[in-house]
């Protein structure tokens, strides 16, 4: 073995907070060993945002050829092809991932290993048969997707976020098991890509951390398009069945069981910490996996920190962006950024997708604040009508003694672009006046906001 290579940081993981710290660092004059021990731009580039997207879109595309009657536009048959569908969003990713090798091999100051990170020390982390030591450490892992232990799961053959990134057919019957943010958005896509589809969730409604109303919106928008639910589905089990997988749904009443020619398991995700050997440097982790930090992503180890899906702080490509921001800040600018100061936003990628900021109405109701609220439905927003894409409605929540505002919810077309005229607002602490005297560009979905920030009302 060779003695260990010194650098100024070692970042394991390119995701989406390692290469632009690595970035930072390098600028900085620090050297950096920057490992990776699969593909360079983690979940978001390979198997998440861009991939998953891009198939998105061709789904809106097919779904938007096969009503084109309904805007006076004759489209005859629709056929999908898959390999093309595949060879659209390979090409996006591998564009994408080609950029991001690109820089980093340009980084001058960093080196790329390629490998599974191991720490044997607080310092010291092994890459095969090479040994680093990095005075700072900087943990990027992210995460993979939860594989519980159900019943009968060892006995088939299912996919997950990852494989179906591989799928270049169209499958009969695809059973989606969870439905929450990942499972709903293939859900639709492979209903308008011509896929049978059934969703099978454990809990009462979908997206439970949504609001009710929300929920309820989106399963009708689901079932509009023909997608199958199965709620309240408290015994999940699987089993061979000739036609493919036999999905136990439910204990107690309706169909017991469901039979797809193929199952996507959707049910969460866990972080890429089992394998990292942090017991050797000391890392403490909760009882989940996630590497517990501290609001400047600090760990109990004073220079090591994490970012990113590992340390449960968000699980998103934007959150994970932004704590490569807030160690920046810190370690270079000398500016005290805090993961506290972030405001929780998110898209629901179905379509019309969800665009979320703040509190939803149960997490304010909670708070005990004094709380007013406005909505609109969809159907009363011209540009939506004029789309002709009318499901879905917007919601502001507004504390009524400081005036600010506590969070959105913009379910409906533009939804994930509507919603940063509320979040912006929301970061420079500005009162609800602000966004009512705004005046918005006509026609869009964004002008309404204002109108509905006028109309706020006393949360019932």
């Amino acid at each position: 073995m060779s003695a260990a290579h010194k650098f100024d940081a070692i970042i394991i993981g390119c995701g989406q907070a390692g290469p632009p710290l690595a970035g930072r660092l390098t600028a900085a004059g620090q050297t950096v060993a920057l490992i990776e021990r699969k593909l360079v731009g983690g979940t978001c580039i390979n198997t998440g945002c861009k991939p998953t997207k891009t198939m998105v879109a061709s789904a809106y595309a097919a779904h938007l050829a096969r009503t084109g009657a309904d805007y006076g536009v004759s489209t005859g048959s629709v056929s999908v092809d898959m390999k093309a569908v595949k060879a659209r969003k390979d090409k996006v990713t591998v564009d994408s991932r080609s950029g991001l090798e690109d820089w980093i091999g340009g980084m001058k100051g960093c080196t790329l290993y390629r490998g599974h990170a191991r720490f044997e020390g607080p310092h010291e982390v092994r890459v095969g048969d090479e040994l680093l030591h990095g005075e700072r450490i900087f943990i990027n892992v992210g995460g993979r997707a939860n594989i519980l232990d159900m019943p009968g799961i060892g006995d088939v053959t299912y996919l997950t976020n990852t494989s179906m990134m591989e799928v270049d057919f169209l499958p009969r019957h695809l059973v989606v098991v969870g439905g929450s943010y990942i499972g709903l958005e293939f859900a639709q896509m492979f209903r308008r890509f011509g896929s049978e589809v059934t969703v099978v969730e454990k809990g009462p409604r979908l997206i439970s951390r949504e609001d009710e109303d929300v929920s309820e919106a989106v399963k009708g928008i689901l079932e509009h398009e023909g997608i199958a639910l199965r709620l309240n589905a408290e015994c999940i089990s699987f089993a061979r069945h000739a036609n493919g997988v036999q999905v136990g749904v439910d204990c107690t009443s309706g169909d017991r069981a469901v039979v797809g020619s193929h199952v996507l398991l959707a049910i969460g995700r866990k972080p890429n910490t089992d394998d990292l050997g942090l017991d050797k440097a000391g890392v403490a982790m909760d009882k989940r996996g996630y590497i517990e930090v501290d609001d400047q992503l600090r760990t109990n180890v004073p220079h090591i920190w994490a970012m990113g899906d590992c340390n449960g702080k968000g699980a998103f490509t934007h959150t994970a962006y932004n704590d490569f921001e807030i160690v920046a800040a810190n370690l270079l600018d000398n500016d005290p950024r805090k993961v506290s100061d972030r405001i929780e936003a998110y898209a629901l990628y179905i379509d019309p997708p969800l665009g979320r900021a703040g509190m939803t109405e149960t997490a304010a109701r909670k708070s005990g604040r004094k709380v007013l609220a406005g909505e609109r439905p969809m159907t009363r927003v011209g540009r939506a009508v004029e789309k002709g894409e009318t499901q879905g409605f917007m919601k502001i929540l507004v504390d009524a003694d400081t005036r600010q505002i506590l969070g959105a919810s913009v379910l409906g077309t533009g939804g994930d672009e509507a919603i940063h005229a509320v979040l912006d607002l929301m970061y420079a602490k500005a009162p609800i006046e602000t966004l009512q005297r705004a005046v918005h560009i006509h026609p869009t979905v964004s002008e309404l906001l204002p109108t509905i920030a006028i109309e706020l009302k006393p949360l019932a």
